[in-house]
């Protein structure tokens, strides 16, 4: 009787501890982003110490992940655009910004031009695909 019991303790203290480790973990609300700015002529320095201002802040105040993170120049039909990729540590924070953050996206826009049906200052959401394998290559 008393291994029956004892038994029976296991298998309940087991099937607890498998029904825990199956409860769905904290959803990773995370966002990766590529934002897309089109620097008006002439304002192509600023923009890109904007932009450097924006990361610092941004990492500083712990709104976003380490990486990715990239940032790149380049021209389209003799203008200047700039691309930063970075991932929010939640979706929720571009809406609900800190007024440093809001700060800097005002400087942003003032230095952003649209160009065609484009947008002065574009943001898409983008998915980070694995690496590649060497080996496979």
């Amino acid at each position: 009787m008393r291994y029956t019991r004892y038994v029976a303790a296991i298998m309940i203290v087991m099937s607890a501890a498998a029904v825990r480790g199956a409860a769905p973990q904290a959803r990773d609300n995370a966002e990766t982003v590529m934002v897309t700015l089109h620097a008006k002529a002439g304002a192509e320095a600023d923009l890109a110490r904007v932009i450097a201002k924006h990361w610092e802040a941004v990492h500083r105040l712990n709104l976003v992940r380490d990486t990715p993170h990239v940032t790149l120049r380049g021209r389209d039909n003799g203008h200047t655009f700039f691309v930063e990729i970075f991932t929010w540590r939640d979706a929720d924070i571009p809406d609900n910004a800190p007024a440093e953050i809001q700060g800097i996206w005002a400087e942003m826009n003032a230095l952003v031009e649209k160009r065609g049906e484009r947008e002065g200052l574009e943001i898409t959401e983008v998915s980070l695909l694995p690496a590649a394998d060497p080996a496979k290559r």
